[in-house]
């Protein structure tokens, strides 16, 4: 052994805990489903040394399911290859924005909003800082 105590996991009570946060955890496939494993985990961590077994293996198991998602929809080496105005759509698509919802945000103009969305403007460093407020991410995955 190496010094380190074991805990045994018990079932009932891990099932109990399934049905009291309504989860079945499977692959995440949509931004929803990651959110949602998110926040469970944002709650499980907030209990700290208070948690369970049953929660410490949940948590280990969302914790996983998240970095798989994330690691193969918002790798950075895949966006490297993408124009900022794909991945401007992309961020758009998956979160079910339209452009007159960067109305305010990006610009007062949607004539504008739309050239930079399809490609046909460039995105200002101003804009990229906007849009990367905007949308929680780094403002130069937009320039």
């Amino acid at each position: 052994m190496n010094g380190k105590t074991i805990f045994t996991l018990d079932e009932v009570k891990y099932l109990d805990l399934l049905k009291e946060l309504k989860i079945v955890p499977k692959v995440i496939d949509t931004e929803a489903e990651n959110e949602r494993y998110l926040a469970i985990v944002e709650s499980l961590m907030y209990k700290g040394k208070n948690r369970t077994v049953e929660e410490t293996t949940l948590l280990r198991l969302l914790v996983a399911l998240i970095e798989e998602f994330e690691e193969k929809y918002y790798s950075f080496k895949e966006w490297q290859q993408t124009t900022p105005h794909e991945f401007l759509q992309h961020l758009m698509d998956s979160k079910g924005i339209q452009q007159v919802d960067l109305v305010g945000v990006l610009s007062p103009s949607s004539g504008l909003i739309s050239s930079i969305v399809n490609g046909k403007r460039q995105i200002s460093k101003e804009q990229a800082k906007k849009l990367g407020e905007y949308f929680k991410v780094s403002p130069g995955l937009f320039i």
